[in-house]
């Protein structure tokens, strides 16, 4: 079982930046491939990062290629987003998500609302 709490939400004007943080609980944390997603009012769960167990592997939705950066640290249990050059349209809830690769087990936080004001 692992347990994923986000934090580093918040409103920000556009143009800002913000950094999420996902901390995971429990010894297996570099076993799962992480990613962040998100979710806008009225809008499906959309995916927005991806990072390989080990971080030598990322991949990124098109609009935020370029303005956003996925990064994990194995040793504090914890992935990051780091979103620069925000636009209104970044405002939703973000999820953490951790993926046993190859097996049908996942995880998802809480979300954390970020909120870009034009």
């Amino acid at each position: 079982q692992v347990q994923l709490v986000e934090s580093g939400g918040g409103l920000v004007q556009a143009g800002g930046s913000l950094r999420l943080s996902c901390a995971a609980s429990g010894r297996t944390f570099s076993s799962y491939a992480m990613g962040w997603f998100r979710q806008a009012p009225g809008k499906e769960r959309e995916f927005v990062a991806a990072i390989s167990r080990g971080g030598g592997t990322t991949n990124y939705e098109d609009s935020v290629k370029g303005r956003f950066t996925i990064s994990r640290d194995n040793a504090k249990n914890t992935v990051y987003l780091q979103m620069n050059s925000l636009k209104p349209e970044d405002t939703a809830v973000y999820y953490c998500h951790a993926d046993m690769t190859g097996l049908p087990i996942e995880y998802w936080g809480q979300g954390t609302q970020v909120t870009v004001s034009s």
